[in-house]
């Protein structure tokens, strides 16, 4: 990475910046990792709700409650970052926000299911929101030609960090025999763990990567958030291709959230796994994920960042044919690690498609726009997944089967994506 980094950044940009921003994607995975992946998803269902029939739609419905809110939050807070010249700001309360309400999931006991659900929504719409935040600087760090493999290897070091943070907790959940404990009585402190890896890896961004944009001007930032938005909105159609984007980001999101929030869910209700042998996945998959995302990083800009995304996709729709017709622990191994090769690869073209086509000085807010693409995808895809398993008195496969069904709409959106148009259009902006 180092040797190719100086010609993928922009002029001005230090490496040092590019390592700051991303370790904000190592930072922050051990949270997507550890409590909506692979310990506290599961820990909700079988220990704080009980294993009752609605435990998890209760799950699926508080991850849909913090993506409402992000939808609503997104745009504005990208926009005012834009205006103020603040993504790290902005950032760096989002981080803090996420930071307290994973340490405080710790306090979650069986019964807790109100206070679960809170710090879930808390945690959630502050992680989300950082997410998109970081993602706005991508523009500003990597020349357009490259932003393909710059987005890999954020992304790709980001599963190193889950992998860090998982790796930790499951050392945790080992130890508790000796400590005269069981697994499900260790799950607290791995929220600690998490915490604790996200607010210590995340330092170097708030002191190496520099704030590029310049602010607007006093006199013209009251109300300027909703004012962009509504120029935006006025725009829609020369930005047609990143709204379609957009949409494709809806309907595949909605199948990538699905198995982040539900893998360790359909692991133990339906292959019988235990929370060690789920981490143990976990852990793999991470390993599978970080080279799809470097690997695709290079493909999207040698062959077209269209063009990879609709491979990953087609990638995901195997997964899910092999995970719903296969009936042992180690075919669900196969599916598994399939899902973290498309994951690392998806994730990653989504985001530099993204940045490809947004003009540089709205960064954060298409990135906050892309945001509200995403969660809706994270209500519709997990929602979906809960009602089907809730009224089909828990058919997890039925469900995994249905959610195959958004990668194919989304590689229908995909087909009226231009990539050379949208670009064209993100450098030549339309009139106001």
């Amino acid at each position: 990475m180092a040797r190719d980094a100086a010609p993928a950044l922009n002029p001005g940009v230090a490496r040092r910046e590019l390592f700051a921003w991303a370790m904000y994607d190592f930072a922050n995975s051990g949270y997507t990792t550890v409590v909506l992946t692979a310990v506290f998803n599961a820990y909700f269902v079988a220990t704080v709700a009980g294993n009752a029939p609605w435990a998890t739609f209760a799950w699926t419905a508080a991850l849909g409650v913090s993506y409402a809110i992000v939808m609503v939050a997104g745009p504005v807070v990208g926009a005012w970052a834009d205006a103020h010249a603040a993504k790290k700001r902005a950032l760096a309360a989002s981080t803090v926000a996420c930071v307290a309400g994973t340490a405080l999931l710790a306090g979650a006991g069986p019964g807790d299911v109100a206070w679960a659900v809170a710090f879930i929504v808390v945690s959630n719409v502050a992680y989300s929101l950082g997410e998109n935040i970081t993602a706005a600087f991508l523009p500003e760090l990597a020349r357009p030609a490259a932003v393909g493999r710059v987005s890999g290897w954020g992304w790709s070091l980001g599963y190193l960090g889950g992998l860090l943070a998982l790796g930790l907790c499951l050392a945790w959940v080992m130890s508790a025999p000796a400590r005269g404990s069981t697994t499900a009585q260790s799950v607290p402190g791995t929220m600690l763990i998490t915490a604790g890896v996200f607010a210590l890896a995340s330092l170097p961004t708030f002191l190496l990567l520099r704030e590029r944009a310049v602010p607007v001007p006093p006199a013209e930032r009251q109300s300027h958030a909703f004012a962009r938005l509504a120029r935006t909105a006025r725009q829609a159609a020369a930005y047609r291709d990143l709204f379609a984007v957009f949409a494709c980001g809806t309907f595949y999101q909605a199948g990538v959230a699905t198995v982040i929030a539900l893998a360790a869910i359909y692991a133990e209700q339906v292959m019988g796994f235990e929370t060690k042998d789920t981490i143990l996945l976990i852990l793999a998959v991470n390993v599978t994920a970080a080279l799809g995302a470097f690997g695709f990083g290079y493909l999207q800009d040698r062959i077209g960042k269209v063009r990879a995304l609709r491979v990953t996709l087609y990638a995901w729709i195997v997964m899910i044919a092999v995970a719903y017709f296969g009936t042992t622990q180690a075919v669900f191994w196969v599916s598994a690690n399939l899902a973290g090769l498309a994951m690392g690869s998806s994730q990653s073209a989504g985001r530099a498609l993204v940045a490809y086509f947004s003009p540089p000085d709205r960064s954060a807010e298409f990135f906050g726009l892309w945001g509200v693409a995403t969660r809706l995808a994270s209500i519709l895809g997990p929602v979906t997944y809960g009602s089907v398993t809730w009224a089909t008195g828990g058919n997890h496969r039925l469900a995994i089967l249905l959610t195959g069904v958004f990668f194919v709409v989304a590689i229908a959106f995909l087909a009226a994506v231009d990539e050379r148009r949208g670009h064209a259009a993100a450098h030549s902006p339309p009139m106001p």
